[in-house]
């Protein structure tokens, strides 16, 4: 599904990875982690696939709302897991979206 997003400016979190062999708990735990996102304030939406290589992207209105997520505590004990468990690499990327386009029919 295609996130709907705020009027721009606004933020996207681009999180790029690929997995370990298993679920060790991943599936439930990053269906959590969408829910958890979206009780944050600042939070627009997220879309994610995953093949070999995963992505998701998140939607924020702000850098501080960003920031706010990061620090999150059940977030954090997420990502912890992610490194220990989950994930053979991923990268983060924060980018500033100054304009967006949508299609549909």
């Amino acid at each position: 599904m295609i996130a709907k997003t705020m009027k721009t400016p606004y933020y996207a979190v681009i999180f790029t990875s690929v997995r370990t062999e298993g679920d060790q708990g991943y599936e439930e735990t990053a269906d959590r982690m969408i829910e958890l996102a979206k009780e944050q304030q600042g939070f627009s939406g997220v879309e994610s696939a995953r093949s070999e290589l995963g992505i998701t992207v998140s939607y924020w209105e702000s850098l501080e709302a960003i920031n706010s997520w990061k620090h999150n505590t059940e977030h954090q004990m997420a990502q912890k897991s992610g490194k220990s468990k989950w994930y053979s690499k991923y990268a983060v990327r924060i980018c500033k979206v100054e304009t967006d386009y949508f299609f549909e029919k």
